[in-house]
Parts: C-alpha cells; structure tokens; sequence
C-alpha cells in the first residue's frame, strides 16, 4: 500500500557525512514503522535503524549507535538517516522498509514479510 524512494547516496570520504532519505507514497506514511537496512557487497542484508509510526521510538544496530541517527517527517512522508562519521565498512546499497508492525524491521526472521522495500541507493565510503 505504501511505495518507497530512497535517495541521497554517494561517494563520501571516511569520516564524512550523508543523510539518506526515503519518500513515501500515499496517505497512510504515518501508520507505518520504518527502517533502513542495507546489503554490502558479498555479505547478507543488515538492519540498521528503524523509527516507530510516532518517531518517538528508536532502534540502532550496535555497529551504526553513536553515529548514525533515524528520523521521520510524517507531513512530508519522508523518513531520513542522517550518517555521521562513516567508515569504509558503512559501504553498501542502504534500503528503506516499512511496515504496520515495528517488529517486524527489527526481527531478523521476519524480513521476508515486509510491507514494502525501496529500490535502494548506494553509499560508498572511500578511505
């Protein structure tokens, strides 16, 4: 029901800064958890953030708190990441997701039945 757009990736120097965002579609944005997730090369799909319907809850992998930080504008229908300090190994193709339940971005096993994914965009960080 919800459709996604991610933009906002490049190239970046270690150290440096992005912030990815993600517009949705529609007029239900606001009834929906998001998440990002990404996928570097040669590895499996990694949670990285996710923001509940409110924006009051927040939830990080361990490797991205401190430096990467999830929000949402539900009148713009647009969920960001803002990612500070990044490192070579922040390299990968980042996604945004959304769902009617927030348990179902942060449970690994429970992927597979997500609402809706965005085609990505790729963030690269140089050394």
């Amino acid at each position: 029901q919800v459709q996604l757009v991610e933009t906002g990736g490049g190239l970046v120097q270690a150290g440096g800064s992005l912030r990815l965002s993600c517009a949705a579609s529609g007029r239900t944005f606001s009834s929906y958890a998001m998440g990002w997730f990404r996928q570097a090369p040669g590895k499996e799909r990694e949670f990285v953030a996710a923001v509940d319907w409110s924006g009051g809850s927040t939830y990080y992998a361990d490797s991205v708190k401190g430096r990467f930080t999830i929000s949402r504008n539900n009148a713009k229908n647009t969920v960001y990441l803002q990612m500070n300090s990044l490192k070579p190994e922040d390299t990968a193709v980042y996604y945004c997701a959304a769902d009617r339940r927030l348990h179902t971005i942060v449970e690994r096993t429970a992927w597979g039945h997500l609402d809706a994914w965005g085609q990505g965009t790729l963030v690269t960080v140089s050394s």
